[in-house]
């Protein structure tokens, strides 16, 4: 099994910044009725920032977690910046000094990501957020990571963050401004949970 390496990761981050800007208007479509119609241009904008040599050329993993993590934090406003931005310095942080991880570390730096966005943000399953696609995301993950390869294993992570992306349409929003609208959030698939998806994808492209 090939491990996941520092230059992997600086793939998955330049890949993840491509997509954003290419999916940027219908993330800001999504957004509009239950949020501020401004998902979209205010993650490609932070990953666009995120992705700057002074940002990409780091040593290990945790350094270059940290500074994506940071980059995100002071670029996107609303909730997305801070939540996104822990789940990059948590990783970062669980990643340590190295420039390669196999897939059980791997998994371990995701993990640490994904509960620096429940320890933030207080969402749980089924809140419609981004938890609703990077949790069975994780779980698929860890699922396959034993008998696959990582490419493998984060594609099927990707299948996963899309199908809990595309189930939050019907849900009820119980975080964020989106849970301000009531009944009125129901038939809106969620745009965290939209770009958690990209997300995913982009990790299993960089993997490919």
């Amino acid at each position: 099994m090939s491990d996941f390496t520092l230059e992997t990761a600086k793939a998955w981050m330049s890949e993840y910044a491509r997509v954003l800007d290419e999916k940027k208007e219908y993330l800001t479509e999504l957004d509009s009725p239950i949020g501020d119609a401004d998902h979209g241009t205010n993650m490609a904008r932070g990953m666009k920032a995120a992705i700057e040599p002074a940002n990409l050329d780091q040593p290990d993993l945790g350094s270059l977690f940290k500074k994506v993590g940071l980059a995100l934090v002071s670029k996107v406003g609303g909730t997305s910046g801070p939540l996104y931005g822990t789940f990059f310095m948590r990783a970062g942080k669980e990643a340590g000094e190295t420039t390669a991880l196999d897939g059980a570390a791997l998994s371990k730096a995701l993990h640490a990501g994904l509960q620096g966005v429940l320890d933030r943000g207080k969402a749980e399953l089924e809140d419609k957020t981004m938890v609703d696609a990077m949790t069975p995301a994780l779980a698929a993950f860890d699922k396959a990571i034993g008998a696959a390869d990582l490419a493998a294993a984060s594609a099927a992570a990707a299948e996963a963050a899309k199908t809990g992306a595309e189930a939050t349409t019907p849900m009820l929003a119980k975080k964020g401004r989106a849970s301000y609208l009531g009944e009125r959030s129901i038939g809106h698939q969620d745009p965290g949970a939209t770009s958690t998806e990209y997300l995913f994808e982009s990790l299993a492209a960089s993997l490919a």
